[in-house]
């Protein structure tokens, strides 16, 4: 019992670790002014925890050290960027044009959002870049490109706070449920697929079970598609009444 208080409580500590860490990240990637050190800086914690996991064949503990670092991705990176507007624009990749490409689709209609002839084939070749990516880099460059993409659509949120769209819509219509559901599958499936050549370095085995996480994976995956398929378009109108 007591050993497993004390895992208990070092997983609680490693974890408040690295909330902490990626929330320093934020305003040192923005200060700094580096575009590139701000995703590195923010994904380095958790991917340093995840790759120390894995090795001790904890996969469940890396795979939750992932979400609870995308979580504070998310949050972290929508305050930082709303607080610093003007610091955000010049430092987050391709921040600004996603953001452009969004406000575009809630003004009129058009683009991406809510149309899966046009999303898909975009959401195909991020996915099987993601996959590539974990396989050949143990994770290293899938968890970076994940920070990219969490904060160009962060950067997109803490838009709309700053062009004036009520707090309760940025909260509640700012991060839709199609997005979570992807951020939560590739941050499952981005952790074990580090497995393989983790474990070919490390030159022992790999621990079994790691279909489950994949399911569930893809399971993320699908709904992030159908969510999106099916919402996008109400969701825009929505966001379309209350953008100034």
């Amino acid at each position: 019992m007591e050993a497993e208080d004390t895992n208990r409580s070092n997983t609680s500590g490693l974890l408040s670790t690295l909330v902490l860490a990626t929330a320093a990240s934020y305003p040192l990637g923005l200060f700094l002014g580096q575009p590139w050190l701000l995703p590195v800086l923010n994904a380095a914690p958790a991917y340093a925890i995840m790759i120390a996991r894995l090795a001790r064949g904890d996969r469940r503990g890396a795979v939750k050290a992932v979400l609870v670092w995308a979580l504070a991705v998310g949050v972290c990176a929508t305050v930082t960027f709303a607080l610093w507007p003007a610091l955000a624009r010049g430092v987050v990749i391709q921040g600004p044009e996603y953001q452009d490409e969004m406000f575009r689709w809630i003004r009129t209609g058009e683009g991406r959002e809510g149309r899966p002839t046009l999303f898909l084939p975009q959401h195909l070749l991020h996915l099987g870049a993601f996959v590539v990516l974990s396989l050949v880099t143990a994770g290293a460059l899938s968890i970076l490109a994940g920070a990219v993409l969490v904060n160009d659509m962060a950067f997109y949120v803490a838009s709309l706070a700053t062009a004036g769209v009520p707090t309760w819509a940025v909260v509640f219509l700012g991060w839709q449920p199609w997005a979570l559901c992807r951020v939560a599958a590739y941050g499952t499936l981005g952790a074990v697929l580090a497995e393989p050549l983790l474990f070919r370095i490390l030159e022992r085995p790999r621990p079994a079970g790691m279909r489950p996480y994949v399911r569930w994976a893809v399971v993320g995956i699908l709904a992030d598609w159908v969510l999106k398929a099916f919402l996008a378009p109400t969701w825009g109108l929505w966001l379309r009444a209350l953008l100034p």
